[in-house]
């Protein structure tokens, strides 16, 4: 049996309002989807900061603060910019040349040929060398067309990546300076209508900020150490093994940076310094990747929780699908923030009962 519905006027206009309302938000988030990544990028720039900024107030005097933030934010950006300047090139040209020359070098080597053989035999593989060196004539193919094909977009990419940085710099230290005049007004505004809500509002700001400086702060701590720990395994197996110590920098290096990607950063350091010190000497690389995979136990279970302090207090599968989800949506980029975000999450749903307690005393 058909049944027919009655809608007024009013209530139909409404609804497609709704829907006409919502595809105009979609429409412009969409627009400005640069702009807002370039906002929050600094808003989690200007957070992550804030402790470090307190420390120098306390060195050049607290009625300094718009000179503290401008100091420590120059400071970083200052100090990560030199390392880049005089490393990257560095880096570029020694992969690229690595990658050119490798399988060569590897085949005219008759003691490391010999090596692969022996550790191929250990696995049961047969003419081992054979097939690591066409393996590599493909890779280091592959890897420099697609460097070639890029080069272009890669340039472009580069400079508006960069013009969008600085604007997010910009935007971080103007907010480190007059955000915590901005927040106070607001404050007051809202204790003025009420006193319960103004309470727990600000302990939610306040507990979202301490996640993202303590997880930032100590992700880049560990990054940092795990940098340094590379550097002295590179550099004591290049005296052990007589290959270049000039590759302990480069992979100290990129250590530090895939770091900073969680959950996936430390298995991909595992596998790209492996294969890259494999090359120079196949004995080398997999005790790199034995006292590398040792040294990570130690410190995904002992150090990293020291110095972070497990302030997000999240289990590893929330994490992995949150990183997961970070990377699809955002690449790397989401990859980073994906984690702090899941904390700001999970604050959220433990205040949930007191937003709702507020929200209907009203």
């Amino acid at each position: 049996m058909s049944k027919t519905v009655e809608v007024d006027t009013k209530t139909f206009v409404r609804f497609w309002l709704v829907i006409a309302l919502l595809a105009l938000a979609v429409t412009l988030v969409d627009q400005a989807a640069t702009g807002l990544i370039i906002v929050g990028i600094a808003f989690f720039l200007a957070i992550a900061v804030r402790p470090l900024v307190a420390k120098v107030e306390k060195v050049i005097g607290k009625d300094r603060h718009a000179l503290a933030s401008g100091l420590t934010v120059g400071g970083l950006v200052l100090i990560i910019g030199l390392a880049l300047a005089v490393v990257g090139p560095t880096v570029i040209s020694e992969t690229t040349t690595f990658l050119q020359n490798a399988p060569e070098m590897l085949e005219k080597d008759p003691a490391r040929v010999e090596q692969i053989d022996n550790i191929g035999k250990f696995f049961g593989i047969q003419d081992a060398h054979t097939q690591v060196i066409n393996g590599l004539k493909d890779f280091s193919g592959n890897i420099l067309s697609w460097i070639k094909s890029n080069f272009i977009t890669s340039v472009s990419t580069i400079g508006s990546f960069v013009s969008g940085l600085i604007l997010a710099i910009v935007i971080a230290i103007l907010w480190l300076i007059q955000g915590p005049d901005i927040m106070a007004k607001f404050w007051r505004k809202i204790s003025s209508k009420n006193d319960k809500a103004s309470i727990v509002a600000r302990r939610i700001v306040s507990r979202m900020s301490t996640v993202i400086s303590k997880y930032v702060g100590g992700q880049t701590l560990v990054a940092l150490l795990d940098g340094t720990v590379t550097w002295v395994i590179i550099f004591a197996l290049s005296l052990i093994f007589g290959f270049s110590s000039g590759l302990a920098f480069p992979m100290a290096l990129i250590a530090a940076i895939f770091y900073m990607i969680p959950m996936f950063g430390p298995l991909i350091t595992a596998v790209v310094v492996s294969v890259i010190t494999f090359i120079s000497s196949p004995i080398a690389g997999l005790v790199f990747l034995v006292v590398y995979i040792v040294y990570e136990q130690i410190e995904n279970n002992v150090i990293a929780p020291k110095i972070q302090g497990n302030a997000l207090e999240l289990p590893s599968v929330i994490i992995l699908i949150s990183v997961t989800i970070g990377i699809y949506m955002f690449g790397i980029l989401g990859a980073i923030i994906s984690i702090p975000i899941a904390g700001i999450v999970k604050i959220l749903i433990d205040e949930y009962p007191n937003i709702r307690a507020i929200s209907e005393a009203k």
